[in-house]
């Protein structure tokens, strides 16, 4: 190989090299904002979550270390086995509610109809409204003279205190879950279905399948790796529900819907314990963990 060979393979090689770092740069470019947000507003309020479960920190900035105390007088607190009760109660109300109409909605939108693409942005609106107005209006309607009880006592029933009664709220709070979040699961059990061969329908159609044969035995059991990853996700965010609470209940009444995540607010902002609240936090990400990894392990069953 001459002088001019390897000129001009350096000269071809060196434009390529500066390319491929170009593009890696511009990749990182763009993730860096989301790692730097991430380790900012996630990892950092984690790990000083989990410092300050282990001391005592006032208003005054003083902090004092406890080691455990926190956890000993949170495991020994009527209050936070009561929000833990009630957490996994509206969980279990929650979750069966929000996966029914998903699946619902998926199969009423997995039709090839005019206009079914305005329908599946209608359904998804709920999504992305604000908690909190979206709270606001659920609290008017679910009141005591709110529209609800107006239509129900207008055909001779009674009034149900929907936010007022320590079971009926639950299952108030749960269905204003379902309704902000059905939109969200609706779509990745959509997807699912379309991913589903049509040749598998027509072939069950041929054969004299029904509809609900063609759901029960086709549909449902090639659905379920999306209906798991569903259900995990319902699981982790009941755990975390927080804002609904908020604003259309405020724990009541009488901590009927005192959840976890609002006596780690409670304690946290209402009385300033916040060593004691972090407590509480680090033992609900211990939860959220613990389903993370059990879902992973499920998972990976599932594809072997």
């Amino acid at each position: 190989m001459t002088v001019a060979d390897l000129r001009r393979t350096r000269s071809g090689t060196s434009p390529q090299r500066w390319w491929k770092a170009r593009g890696a740069i511009i990749a990182y470019a763009f993730i860096a904002p989301y790692v730097v947000l991430f380790l900012a507003f996630r990892i950092g309020p984690a790990i000083f979550g989990t410092f300050l479960s282990l001391a005592e920190y006032g208003l005054a900035g003083d902090i004092t270390f406890v080691g455990l105390d926190n956890f000993a007088r949170l495991f020994d607190d009527p209050i936070f086995w009561n929000a833990l009760k009630v957490t996994v109660l509206y969980t279990v109300i929650a979750i069966p509610l929000t996966v029914a109409i998903s699946i619902g909605m998926a199969v009423l939108c997995n039709r090839t109809l005019r206009g079914m693409s305005a329908y599946r942005a209608v359904f998804f609106l709920p999504v992305v409204t604000s908690s909190v107005m979206s709270g606001i209006v659920w609290v008017w309607i679910l009141g005591e003279e709110g529209p609800l009880n107006w239509l129900l006592t207008s055909v001779g029933l009674p009034a149900v205190p929907w936010l007022n009664h320590d079971i009926v709220v639950l299952v108030s709070l749960a269905a204003v879950s379902a309704w902000t979040h059905f939109g969200y699961d609706m779509l990745i059990l959509l997807a699912g279905m379309l991913a589903i061969p049509s040749e598998y329908y027509e072939a069950a159609e041929v054969d004299g399948a029904n509809a609900w044969d063609r759901f029960r035995h086709i549909t449902l059991p090639l659905l379920k790796p999306a209906l798991f990853f569903v259900i995990v996700l319902e699981i982790i965010r009941s755990f975390q529900v927080f804002d609904t609470i908020y604003v259309m209940t405020g724990g009541g009444p009488v901590r009927s819907s005192y959840s976890l995540t609002f006596m780690i607010y409670d304690q946290g902002f209402g009385y300033f314990e916040f060593g004691y609240a972090s407590a509480a936090g680090v033992v609900l990400l211990v939860i959220t963990l613990a389903v993370s990894l059990v879902q992973r392990r499920l998972m990976r069953g599932g594809t072997t």
